[in-house]
């Protein structure tokens, strides 16, 4: 019990003394441990972020999407769009809705840009003609009223689902869900409201854009003889399901386009998820980079702990003899200067953590992220912080528990 008292006096009392007897040295080697502490949290903080908003653009793709698109990649090395290009078509839709098991659920696409007027505003936006499992598909939520439904995209009805965006052109804050907006030449009567997606990765606004049934839209956007579609969006049974699901689809309309051999495909299927996922791989990679680079920061404040430590040990080694001659063991020098490395490793961190709360906050206002600063950031850079000071100071300890009693006494 005595031995445990005098511990607990060495770690509480003598090594914060000791540190107050040289506080300038004590505060710059407590000043590196802080930047090391900060500078950790803010990598971790920040490569966590811009993975979640990686995820979060994944998350906004669909689920599990396999994109079919019409036309070819490429025309003489460049690409080119699929409007006006006739080669996808409803019949194609039907055969891999109908033949392509790896697929739940398919939708025909048809979109372009189109004037829209209600009785208070008019706005210029994107129409989808689609079919009911377009929501699910993009992985939408309805907000007010209901979707499309299965009779309406059969009987080319004229409703409509607005964009959270084109809502508020239209309508302001008032609920659409009932009236009456005019696409083109045509009214179509509101019956639900998407809930808001946001911007996209590359700044695209997901939720300025009006849903048709796909063939309202052919029929009466673009004339009675347009009959092709512009993508077929579908949606694979699982992630890893969707390499299989793209062979066959490729190897099914290969068949029913009749495209032999080396001749190019008159359509071409994307995976969008392979270009976040790559995203999100590389801000993994980075994030653990950056985390090494950050510890660099702890292991120079480490160091300047065992500066610290090696000029007190050499200043008091007569002090240091003093002890050992009227009893003091080894063991106790070694916990006296270990709780000073302790201390002065504790003090970075209690500089360090409101640092680097401070310092998220900023970085994320200048770069326009939400940096929420996590729980494992903070206790990884606390233990790598205590573990840096600890080491640092063992050798210290172990010199000064080391030294002759007789040898110190004598020194000046």
């Amino acid at each position: 019990m005595n031995e445990v008292r005098l511990w607990a006096r060495l770690l509480g009392h003598e090594a914060p003394r000791a540190l107050l007897r040289h506080k300038v040295r004590s505060a710059l080697a407590s000043l590196g441990i802080a930047i090391g502490v900060a500078a950790v949290v803010w990598v971790v903080s920040i490569g966590r972020t811009g993975t979640e908003r990686a995820k979060d653009e994944l998350r906004k793709l669909g689920d599990n999407l396999v994109w079919i698109e019409a036309g070819s990649r490429t025309v003489s090395g460049l690409r080119i769009g699929s409007h006006g290009t006739t080669s996808l078509t409803p019949e194609d839709a039907a055969a891999v809705r109908r033949e392509v098991p790896l697929l739940t659920r398919v939708s025909e696409n048809v979109d372009d840009r189109v004037q829209v007027s209600s009785a208070r505003s008019n706005w210029n936006t994107v129409y989808r003609g689609v079919s009911p499992e377009y929501l699910e598909v993009k992985a939408f939520r309805m907000q007010l009223g209901s979707f499309l439904t299965a009779d309406q995209v059969r009987h080319a009805e004229s409703v409509a689902v607005l964009g959270e965006t084109a809502r508020y052109r239209l309508f302001g804050v008032d609920d659409p869900v009932g009236q009456t907006v005019r696409i083109g030449r045509f009214p179509f009567l509101v019956i639900g409201v998407l809930a808001p997606k946001g911007p996209s990765a590359d700044g695209r606004d997901l939720d300025d854009m009006i849903v048709l049934p796909w063939t309202a839209a052919q029929k009466k956007l673009r004339g009675k003889d347009a009959t092709w579609l512009d993508d077929i969006l579908c949606s694979a049974v699982s992630m890893e399901s969707v390499d299989a699901a793209v062979a066959q689809v490729r190897a099914l309309l290969r068949q029913r386009h009749a495209i032999g051999g080396d001749r190019e495909e008159d359509f071409n299927i994307r995976r969008p998820d392979e270009v976040m996922k790559a995203q999100i791989q590389a801000s993994e990679t980075l994030e653990r980079l950056l985390l090494a680079l950050a510890s660099i920061a702890l292991l120079v404040g480490g160091v300047g702990i065992m500066n610290v430590q090696l000029a007190s040990v050499a200043s008091r080694t007569r002090e240091i003899g003093v002890r050992m001659a009227v009893g003091a063991t080894a063991a106790a020098v070694r916990v006296q200067f270990l709780g000073e490395a302790a201390a002065i490793s504790l003090v970075g961190v209690g500089l360090g953590i409101p640092l680097a709360l401070l310092g998220a906050s900023t970085v994320g206002a200048l770069i326009g992220w939400e940096i929420a600063v996590p729980p494992v950031a903070v206790a990884l850079a606390v233990g790598v912080s205590a573990a840096v000071g600890l080491v640092s100071g063992f050798y210290p300890a172990w010199l000064a528990s080391r030294l002759d009693p007789i040898v110190a006494l004598r020194e000046e």
